[in-house]
Formats: C-alpha cells, sequence, structure tokens
C-alpha cells in the first residue's frame, strides 16, 4: 500500500467501541511518530480522546441532534463539511452504511474497512480488512494495522486522559467502584441487588456511577454518584478506585485498560468477544468467578445474578482489598 501521512479513524462510539479501537491509533503513532490521526466521534465520548498523545485532531458528529426530521437536514451539511479533511487514508472502524458515507464525504485519497461492515458500506472500501471469527473486539480492529502494512501489535496500549476526582468524593479512605447499569437490555443490576452488594461491603465506602436511578434508602456506606460524573471524573474514579464492580458497560473496558482490579459482571454477553481485554481482569458469569480467557471454552448458562450470587461478589471483592 502507497505511504501515507494524514489518516481519518471513523469510530463514532460507542463508549466501548471507542476504548477497543484506541490501540489502533496509538500502534500507528507508535510505527509513524509524523502521521497526523483525525478521529471523528460521538460528541458524547469525545472527552475520551481529549489531549491524547496519539490523536492530533477529534472531529464531534453530534449524532443525537440528528434524530428528528430537522435534524436529517443539518446533517447533509455537517457532511459535506468533511470534505475539507482531504486524508490520504480513511480507516473506517464502525462498518456502516454512515461510517461508509462519512469516509466518502471526508474525500480521501483511499478508503479501507472490515471484511464484516454491514448496510453495503464494503462497496466504499477500496481494501477490506480480513476478520477471524470469534475474536475480541481489540484483536479485531488491530487487523486492520496489519492490512495498513505495519507489524502485528501483541500488547495493546489504550491512552486515555489522566481524569479527574468528582469533588463530592469523601477523601481519605478506599473505596469501591460499583458501575451497575447498561444500555444493553438484561444487562444492569436490579437496585435490589445493588443495594444488597453496598450493604454487604459496609463499612467499607462503595460509590456508585454511571447513569440509573438505585432508589431510596441506600446503605450509610454509599457515595450516589449516578449522573453526576462527567466522563473525566469516571476515568478519575476508576483509577482511584481500590477495586472496580461493573456490569458489561464502556466504564467497565476503561478499568480493562488501566489495571486489573476489576470483577465484570457478564449476563448473556460474550465476554470472549466484548468483556475486558485483560487476562488479569476477573468476569462473573453463570454464577462463577473466573480470570478472563479468551479461549473456545464453553462458558455457563446466561443468567442474571440472584442474592447468593451479590453476597458472593461482594466477598469476593472484599477478600482483595
Amino acid at each position: 500500500m502507497s505511504a501515507f501521512h494524514s489518516l481519518l479513524i471513523i469510530k463514532p462510539g460507542s463508549f466501548g467501541d471507542v476504548i477497543h479501537a484506541l490501540p489502533c491509533a496509538a500502534a500507528l503513532k507508535k510505527f509513524q511518530p509524523d502521521l497526523r490521526i483525525t478521529w471523528l466521534v460521538d460528541s458524547r465520548w469525545q472527552d475520551l480522546l481529549t489531549d491524547s498523545p496519539v490523536i492530533d485532531e477529534t472531529i464531534a458528529f453530534p449524532r443525537e441532534s440528528f434524530g428528528s426530521l430537522p435534524g436529517a437536514f443539518r446533517a447533509l451539511p455537517w457532511a459535506r463539511g468533511l470534505g475539507t479533511l482531504r486524508p490520504d487514508m480513511a480507516l473506517d472502524l464502525q462498518g456502516l452504511l454512515r461510517s461508509a458515507l462519512m469516509a466518502r464525504f471526508s474525500r480521501a485519497r483511499h478508503i479501507t474497512g472490515l471484511a464484516d461492515a454491514r448496510e453495503g458500506a464494503g462497496l466504499f472500501y477500496q481494501t477490506v480488512t480480513p476478520v477471524q471469527p470469534g475474536e475480541h473486539a481489540v484483536r479485531r480492529y488491530l487487523r486492520s494495522i496489519e492490512a495498513l502494512g505495519f507489524p502485528r501489535v501483541d500488547t495493546p496500549e489504550f491512552p486515555l486522559p489522566t481524569g479527574t476526582l468528582p469533588a463530592a468524593l469523601p477523601t481519605g479512605r478506599p473505596f469501591v467502584l460499583l458501575h451497575p447499569y447498561a444500555r444493553g437490555g438484561g444487562k444492569s443490576l436490579t437496585r435490589k441487588s445493588i443495594h444488597a452488594f453496598c450493604q454487604a461491603l459496609a463499612p467499607m465506602t462503595v460509590v456508585l456511577a454511571g447513569r440509573g436511578t438505585p432508589g431510596k434508602s441506600l446503605p450509610d456506606n454509599t457515595v450516589d454518584l449516578l449522573n453526576h460524573t462527567s466522563i473525566p471524573e469516571l476515568i478519575g474514579l476508576i483509577r482511584a478506585a481500590a477495586f472496580v464492580v461493573s456490569v458489561d458497560s464502556g466504564p467497565m473496558h476503561i478499568a480493562a485498560a488501566l489495571h486489573s482490579r476489576l470483577l465484570s459482571i457478564h449476563t448473556w454477553s460474550d465476554p470472549r468477544l466484548v468483556g475486558p481485554f485483560n487476562e488479569e481482569a476477573s468476569v462473573w458469569q453463570g454464577g462463577e468467578i473466573r480470570r478472563q480467557r479468551f479461549d473456545k471454552t464453553a462458558l455457563p448458562p446466561p443468567r442474571s445474578p440472584n442474592d447468593d450470587d451479590i453476597a458472593a461478589m461482594a466477598q469476593w471483592v472484599r477478600e482483595r482489598i
């Protein structure tokens, strides 16, 4: 493939997918330090890339403002505005018709994407990266690096921001961070489970973060920061936590990228494909807690945690702090 000096990465979201794709930018910058990398990202997740040492510029995709009929009329001028970018290469990691059109509107000299792209997106690609079935999303995206002519990446890097700590966080004592809610159906913890987990860890402080409503009368050892943390504050909390317990969601992937003090709760999603990309992290599934693995071992039947599971998780975490 001919040399290129500017690259547009198209990966608007979701939250976790942006984190999964970060090693691509890190590897490209490492192999070619003078490469100018621009990332087109959903404005909601733009803070994940703020002040990144491997991203030279971010382009905000205001997806939420394009959802209505008036928004559709706003989308076309925005898309046409991408034509000023003119990168040597556009790397479409989203793999949808919308993202392929973004690549075309950018007037990229060359467009490449993954072989499992949907909605006809592959019709816009000059080159296609083969993918392997049953492979974690991080590895799947990194195959693009090899397709561009660079060496295989064996140790992915996740250059995330430092983050900040919320002013409402009590200082001077360790805490467990619980992230109990996810957008995917059936992934979130119930209010009863949230209360039971916090109570089981008392008197240790449990900080709740994310988006959701846990109900009233939380245990006294609980600090409720739900709906009150920015992305930088969430990253700061994850870095500072003595341990992180999270359902399958974007913040779980941040924790996996930053350290191994993580228990990821999977009700039905396959942790080998979308779980923590960290073999030192741990996974709960089907009543079992185990280290993360990416082999073909059969998974336990999917289910939500019951009262006994919540008690066992709390005890397991307590023993590791």
